[in-house]
């Protein structure tokens, strides 16, 4: 505080007394007060560690711990986060449409030290934001991030405090934008204690895949993730946030409130971006507050149509897949009120949302990460219709993202991993092979247990990143290909990307798509591709407008009107 002393709160409502207890075992009995919380203020340098004492009988971790001493289950440590001396002054983030995300774990890099050594290779690239998976603090020295326990708490796993913000400073000086994905809509299995003295921090009526539903209902529980969000964007500086499976939270309300308390909270000269997960495709939340969402449609889409897979959710998408992509490249999702394979209605209208109200992907930890194997597309697509659809990546209007060596044609796994013990490791590792019996392969209780565990250290070091494309000709060859599309991308297509709104799709034969649209006032931008195995005919337009970018297409074919198989062709139709 600005008198020096530190205030302590803990909202504890199903306790009788809460005690702040220091290293030194030294013990302030807190003040309650009303509504449930208890209050203390000391004396106590930043960098103190402490930890809060239930009922005289259980020692628990702050819950909106700045910073661990060591894991999630001991102390907490005061942090002072005016302390840091930033060096990217004038910095205050890029517009929305100028982003193209990249999606890292910063466990698998080695730490934050090593992303900054990264950062220039991303930059040459052509990406304009980092996405980090979560960086909560979670029990072990692993995990694939989804398991945090203490949202505001970086794990120690990856550096300290400072570290990160060193990480963003640096990628900010790259004119790097930094996203970090958080997690509200549940907690970890191991390290989470607010149940034991805040029962009304969930609603046992409703129960989730993670036990009882958190209470948003409760101004408490509200305001520790709307401040969770804040901290983020103001004492971190990252420019944005990606909301996890917000489907799961279920209640609009908070998250309308959330969204209005970033822009109040944020000065108006920075930009700063909020983007969901969201599997109810709520388009309305895309007109109030939020950016942008991950578009599930469209991976799932071009998913079906490079792999032929139709088991599970992917059974959605395999019936007229051609069709469904025309419809997500024309109005953002597939599904927008109609029936899933469950029969269950699914989606709103979004034909009026702009195309960067979208992000569209090809892989992410999500959909590398939970599959049996981990495996990346490289090793399940044709490679030539796996490079027409990264040309609709990367230069299609919605906001592209791409995972983690991606760019190089990793084919190394990106494998769900954890670092538990015992009982919860048992649970965890069953569970985890028991997700996949909706799939044939996996039907047999014989067949789940080649699944790799999800504790062991193995399995972490096999979903390392190679570090080096350019040892391999074939790598090099990739990296040229992305950096090529997105030196495209910024040259020839940014500046009408704010504006630009879809013309129309039209399905050219199976597998084959022309979508069309306006930059905002001025030419026409015409993607078409063709993933099938025989060629189909191109439309006039497409054929005679400047030509961006070609894949497996030569003049014979143009002047034939021909689109070929396993080919793309990109071009601008002058401004009318």
């Amino acid at each position: 505080m600005a008198d020096g002393r530190v205030r302590f709160a803990l909202w504890a409502p199903s306790a009788q007394r809460v005690e702040l207890e220091l290293l030194d075992g030294d013990r302030y009995p807190m003040d309650q007060q009303t509504d449930g919380w208890f209050v203390s203020l000391l004396e106590c340098p930043s960098d103190s560690s402490y930890r809060y004492v239930v009922d005289g009988q259980r020692a628990v971790p702050d819950p909106a711990s700045r910073r661990q001493v060591d894991d999630v289950h001991g102390f907490s440590q005061v942090i002072d986060h005016a302390a840091y001396a930033w060096q990217q002054h004038d910095w205050n983030g890029r517009p929305w449409h100028e982003t193209v995300l990249y999606e890292l774990h910063v466990g698998l890099f080695g730490g934050y030290q090593q992303v900054i050594e990264h950062l220039p290779h991303l930059a040459d690239l052509g990406v304009t934001a980092l996405q980090l998976m979560p960086l909560n603090a979670f029990a072990g020295t692993r995990n694939w991030g989804y398991d945090g326990v203490l949202p505001f708490a970086p794990a120690n796993a990856y550096g300290s405090p400072d570290e990160l913000k060193q990480l963003i400073d640096s990628a900010h000086g790259y004119g790097l934008m930094v996203f970090v994905d958080v997690v509200y809509n549940h907690f970890g299995p191991d390290g989470n204690y607010l149940g034991l003295y805040a029962r009304q921090f969930f609603c046992e009526e409703r129960v989730t895949p993670w036990g009882a539903a958190i209470d948003f209902g409760r101004p408490q529980v509200r305001d520790f993730f709307c401040e969770n969000a804040l901290m983020w964007l103001l004492d971190y500086r990252v420019d944005g946030l990606r909301l996890d499976a917000v489907h799961a939270i279920d209640d609009d309300e908070f998250l309308r409130e959330l969204a209005a308390r970033v822009r109040s909270a944020v000065p108006q000269r920075r930009q700063v971006h909020l983007v969901l997960e969201n599997e109810h495709n709520a388009a309305h939340l895309l007109r109030d507050g939020f950016d942008a969402q991950w578009n599930d449609d469209g991976h799932n889409t071009l998913h079906a149509l490079l792999t032929f897979e139709n088991e599970s959710y992917y059974a959605d998408y395999a019936q007229a897949p051609t069709r469904k992509l025309a419809t997500c490249l024309e109005q953002g999702f597939v599904y927008q009120g109609q029936d899933n394979r469950h029969g269950q209605p699914r989606g709103e209208p979004s034909a009026d949302l702009p195309p960067h109200a979208f992000v569209l992907f090809l892989q992410n930890h999500d959909q590398v990460g939970n599959r049996a194997f981990g495996e990346r597309l490289t090793l399940l697509a044709d490679t030539d219709s796996l490079k027409a659809a990264t040309v609709l990546l990367l230069l299609c209007p919605m906001v592209p993202l791409l995972f983690m060596g991606e760019e190089w044609g990793s084919k190394r796994p990106f494998l769900f991993f954890t670092d538990y013990h015992d009982e919860l490791a048992n649970a965890v590792r069953e569970g985890r092979r028991n997700e996949f019996a909706d799939f044939s392969q996996f039907a047999a209780a014989h067949s789940r247990e080649a699944i790799a565990d999800p504790n062991a250290l193995a399995t972490f070091q096999r979903s390392q990143p190679d570090l080096a494309p350019a040892l391999e000709p074939q790598q090099r060859e990739w990296l040229a290909f992305y950096r090529c599309l997105l030196q495209v991308r910024h040259s020839r297509l940014l500046p009408g990307l704010q504006q630009a709104r879809s013309l129309g799709a039209q399905v050219l034969g199976d597998g084959a798509v022309l979508a069309r649209w306006r930059l905002g006032h001025g030419p026409a931008l015409s993607i078409a591709i063709n993933l099938g195995s025989s060629d189909v005919s191109l439309p006039l337009p497409a054929v005679h407008g400047e030509r961006l970018y070609t894949l497996r297409i030569d003049d014979a074919d143009l002047r034939q009107e021909r689109l070929p198989a396993r080919s793309a062709l990109v071009t601008l139709e002058p401004a009318q």
